[in-house]
């Protein structure tokens, strides 16, 4: 069996865990615990990244060290962690010692591999302390870092080593370009490539200014980059090159990551790893950012804040929160987080279906066979009738819907089929009638559908428990099945052999019992005080502009607008044509507009953020020709909903007498969200 090996990022110490880190780390946990219950040797790496000149700064304001600081933020992610359930296999800090030691030995594994590719100089430019990063100015809006807008960067100079990464960039991508599964989803490889083509300036690697890093070897004067400095630890976990572990695993490397740490993961990671002459991990995977109620999570935003272990406690365990995080969106595509939307997801899914399926099945045995597993001589009639058709539906999701869904890193696809399986089994249920069999049964059925039930109910729990750990055990003690049953993936062979005649079960309890307007009212209350700002909808904005028109409030190209009757348009000023947003987008994906022929439904992302636009370019693109491209973007146009989708902004596009000739675009590489000035 092919190993498995999963890292999250390493979480900064400046921050305590919310729920984006919560969910990197779930949908980690949740493939850690697919590919060991498929036997397969696995390892799930997590931790944080302590050094750095935030942390330095943070450390100073509080009066204490820097690895004081970090020990107490480190502690909360790990009984964080804990209380979640989480089961990775080692926790990695930067601060460690085999961790600094595995940093130094990088560097000089990069001298000697590649001599002429580092070499110290001296940098000048603008710095963010938030970012731990260098910006140009046209990667700065108004001035200000795009992630942190509430902090001003500096101006630094100071003698720098630096990496010559712009030797790289044909070697990159060409590595890109032959293994499609290094850089996933595919709307951010072709971002990565984009960028790279563009070129590669060489990087900056230490700095000189402070002292809370890992000193560069032979020059204590300077630390590393706190970045190069963090990529190494998916490396240091494995106890170093060459070991036995890493000879095991780094080849089968997965690392999931946030949209916004994409280009140090899949930019700067590989280029170093290249000049050590050291192979580059398997995949990398960059999934999207979750909003709260429309708004970015931010510290100085209570409303924003949402603690998973909270929310875990208030649930009565953290399965509803991973059920929600899991299945709420495809990952790698940004999601909204509202509370309203866990609580559709626990009435509905949970506990209509999943929760409903076991309560009234294990009532069924209780009433109809005495709380036991019922003994049976199904005859090739009654299997024919009433087993074969679930027992290969099981087997189908088992086998094929959910491997290939969990292969493509998509647990949302994955939870849709095991789902098909759970509203087929409630079906069956009613279809099969076993009230109605108890007082007519001449071919003795009851039984055999009975015994299908627990069945099915212990297929389900085995499929389940990836995905919800907790429930999948209480499903298994339920049915009076081992617990340790949840460690193993199902296989199709299993369907019918998984529970013994009169093997008792036990007591229907509700795992998720049904929430009533009072109760739904004051876990809302308690989530949402009455003092919290009411969330504003997604940027830039939740409502029309009044009186809109939907060609040119719904995303529409400009074509679609009324054209000035007189011929050219009146002037503006400098001022007024400083007040358009124009930036540059990537099309991630493209659908028709049902019964609107010249409508696309576009999902475009801003590098920072993913916007749904309608276009009118229908007539002129295909939606499968559109994905991957880039185009020019009015980000601060107000949205308005045409056909019933919200579009926020406007694709640009060339116009003329028969309509759309052309999508408006830049004639060279530029990042998503770049502006256009």
């Amino acid at each position: 069996m092919q190993p498995f090996y999963v890292t999250t990022p390493i979480y900064y110490v400046n921050d305590v865990p919310h729920l984006g880190h919560a969910y990197t780390t779930l949908v980690a946990d949740t493939l850690a615990r697919f590919h060991r219950a498929l036997g397969e040797p696995t390892f799930f790496l997590t931790g944080t990244d302590e050094h750095g000149q935030k942390i330095e700064e943070a450390a100073r304001k509080t009066n204490q060290t820097p690895k004081a600081f970090a020990d107490g933020v480190v502690a909360r992610f790990q009984e964080t962690w804990r209380r979640l359930g989480v089961s990775n296999d080692d926790f990695i800090r930067t601060t460690d010692r085999r961790h600094e030691e595995l940093v130094q030995w990088l560097w000089n594994r990069i001298r000697e591999q590649s001599p002429n590719d580092l070499y110290l100089g001296s940098y000048e430019g603008l710095y963010c302390v938030g970012c731990e990063r260098f910006y140009t100015e046209g990667e700065l809006e108004n001035g200000r870092c795009p992630q942190h807008p509430d902090r001003e960067v500096k101006l630094l100079k100071e003698p720098s080593y630096f990496f010559r990464m712009s030797a790289y960039a044909e070697r990159l991508i060409a590595h890109i370009e032959a293994h499609p599964e290094f850089i996933q989803p595919d709307y951010r490889r072709n971002e990565v490539l984009s960028f790279v083509r563009g070129g590669l300036r060489d990087l900056s690697i230490s700095r000189a200014t402070f002292k809370w890093g890992v000193p560069v070897p032979g020059d204590p004067e300077h630390i590393v980059y706190v970045w190069i400095d963090a990529l190494a630890n998916y490396i240091t976990a494995l106890g170093g090159v060459g070991t036995p572990r890493y000879d095991e695993f780094w080849p089968h490397a997965v690392h999931l990551i946030g949209k916004d740490i994409l280009r140090f993961h899949a930019v700067y990671w590989p280029t170093l790893l290249m000049a050590a002459g050291l192979p580059l991990p398997r995949t990398i995977f960059a999934h999207g950012w979750w909003t709260v109620r429309g708004q970015k999570m931010s510290k100085s935003m209570p409303a924003t804040r949402v603690d998973p272990v909270k929310l875990a406690e208030d649930f009565g365990g953290i399965d509803v929160v991973r059920y929600f995080l899991l299945r709420e969106v495809t990952f790698g595509l940004d999601g909204d987080f509202s509370f309203e939307k866990v609580l559709e997801r626990w009435s509905s899914d949970l506990a209509n279906d999943l929760g409903n399926l076991l309560n009234r099945t294990l009532s069924m045995v209780h009433k109809f066979a005495g709380g036991a597993v019922p003994a049976t001589a199904a005859t090739p009639a009654l299997v024919e009738r009433y087993t074969r058709p679930m027992a290969e539906l099981a087997g189908r999701i088992a086998e094929a819907s959910v491997p290939a869904a969990m292969a493509a890193f998509a647990p949302s696809r994955a939870l849709e089929a095991i789902w098909e399986l759970v509203r087929g089994a409630n079906q069956y249920v009613d279809e099969t009638a076993p009230w109605t069999l108890a007082k007519h049964d001449p071919d003795q059925a009851l039984g055999v559908v009975l015994h299908n039930f627990l069945e099915i109910d212990c297929f389900i729990a085995r499929l389940v428990a990836p995905f919800l750990p907790t429930t999948a055990r209480t499903m298994l003690t339920q049915l009076g099945c081992d617990p340790a049953l949840a460690d193993r993936w199902p296989r199709p062979a299993d369907f019918g052999r998984q529970l013994a005649a009169g093997q008792p079960i036990g007591t229907p309890t509700p795992i998720f019992p049904r929430l009533d307007k009072d109760q739904t009212a004051a876990l809302l209350a308690r989530w949402t005080p009455a003092d919290t700002a009411p969330a504003a909808a997604p940027a830039p904005g939740a409502t029309p502009a009044a009186g809109a028109t939907p060609a040119a409030a719904a995303g529409a190209t400009p074509a679609a607008a009324a054209p000035h009757a007189d011929g050219p348009a009146p002037e503006i000023t400098i001022d007024e044509f400083r007040r358009l947003d124009v930036r540059v987008a990537t099309v991630l994906t493209a659908e028709r507009v049902p019964k609107a022929d010249k409508l696309l439904k576009l999902t475009l992302d801003l590098g920072t953020e993913q916007r749904t636009v309608v276009a009118g370019i229908a007539t002129a693109y295909q939606p499968e020709e559109l994905p991957g491209r880039s185009v020019l973007f009015l980000a601060n146009l107000k949205p308005t909903k045409i056909r019933g989708i919200l579009s926020a902004g406007m694709v640009l596009a060339a116009s003329g007498e028969t309509g759309v000739l052309a999508l408006s675009t830049v004639d060279r590489a530029a990042p998503a969200g770049t502006k256009v000035r």
